[in-house]
C-alpha cells in the first residue's frame, strides 16, 4: 500500500513538471499590435549645381641626395604658397598644403640609386574663376593632378530640408494609398527613420569646351563649367493599418 502511494506521488510530480514545459513549447500567437503591419519607404532628390571647386597641384623633384630633393620641394612649395595666398579670401578660395613625401628610387639591381619626392598644394573655394586662374598661374612650377567639384555644406543643408519634406509627403501618400488598396480606411505610424545627404547624378563630363566658359592658358589651366549634384532624402518605416 505504501509503495503504491509513493508511485502515485511520483506520477503526479512528473505530470506537474511536464505541463509547464509543454505550455512553454507551444507557439505564441501573434498579438493584435503585430497584425496588419506594413513596411514601406519613399525617397526624393533634387539636382543642384555644384558650387565648390577643388584643384590639386603637385611638384615632383628627384636627385641623388634626399636633403637636396627635400630642399627643392620646399622652395617650390613656399613660392607657390606665397603666390596663392595673394588671391586667397574666406569662402571664395582657401589654400592648404597636401601630401609631402620623399622616397628612395631603386635601380635594376635593387639598390638605391637616388631619391624622388613630391609636394601638393590644394586650392578650394566657391569662386571657381578665382580658383582656376590661380591654378593657371601656378601651373608653371606645379602640375595640376586633380580637379573636383562638390556641393558646399551650406548649399547641401539649404536644400536638405526641402527634399526631406518631399520624401515625408511621398511616404504619407504611399501609406494612405496602400492602406486603401488593402481595404483599410487609414493607418497609424509605428516606426520611421529619415536620412538625407548628397547623392550622385548620372555620369556626365565635369569639364566641357565651351566658348563662354574657356579662359586663355595664361589665366587658367582648364576651362571650368559647374557640374550637377544631387541632394537626396529617404524615409523608411512601418505603419499599422486600421479598419
Amino acid at each position: 500500500m505504501q509503495l503504491h502511494r509513493h508511485a502515485l506521488i511520483a506520477t503526479l510530480l512528473a505530470a506537474a513538471v511536464w505541463l509547464p514545459a509543454a505550455r512553454a513549447a507551444e507557439p505564441s500567437l501573434p498579438t493584435s499590435t503585430a497584425a496588419n503591419l506594413l513596411n514601406l519607404g519613399a525617397s526624393a532628390n533634387l539636382e543642384v549645381t555644384k558650387d565648390l571647386l577643388s584643384i590639386t597641384l603637385q611638384a615632383v623633384r628627384e636627385g641623388p641626395d634626399a636633403a637636396a630633393v627635400q630642399a627643392g620641394l620646399k622652395q617650390t612649395l613656399d613660392a607657390a604658397l606665397a603666390e596663392a595666398r595673394k588671391a586667397a579670401a574666406p569662402g571664395a578660395m582657401e589654400v592648404r598644403t597636401g601630401n609631402f613625401s620623399i622616397n628612395p628610387r631603386f635601380g635594376k639591381d635593387g639598390k638605391t640609386n637616388g631619391w624622388q619626392g613630391s609636394a601638393e598644394l590644394v586650392l578650394e573655394g566657391k569662386d571657381m574663376q578665382r580658383v582656376a586662374q590661380t591654378a593657371g598661374r601656378l601651373n608653371a612650377t606645379m602640375n595640376i593632378v586633380g580637379v573636383s567639384q562638390s556641393l558646399s555644406r551650406e548649399l547641401a543643408e539649404k536644400h536638405e530640408a526641402e527634399v526631406t519634406a518631399q520624401a515625408i509627403q511621398k511616404f504619407r501618400a504611399r501609406a494612405t494609398e496602400l492602406a486603401r488598396q488593402f481595404g483599410f480606411s487609414g493607418y497609424t505610424l509605428r516606426e520611421v527613420s529619415v536620412q538625407s545627404g548628397e547623392g550622385s547624378p548620372a555620369p556626365r563630363p565635369m569639364y566641357r569646351m565651351r566658348a563662354d566658359a574657356m579662359m586663355s592658358s595664361a589665366e587658367a589651366a582648364v576651362p571650368i563649367e559647374a557640374g550637377k549634384g544631387l541632394v537626396t532624402a529617404s524615409v523608411n518605416g512601418s505603419v499599422q493599418l486600421q479598419k
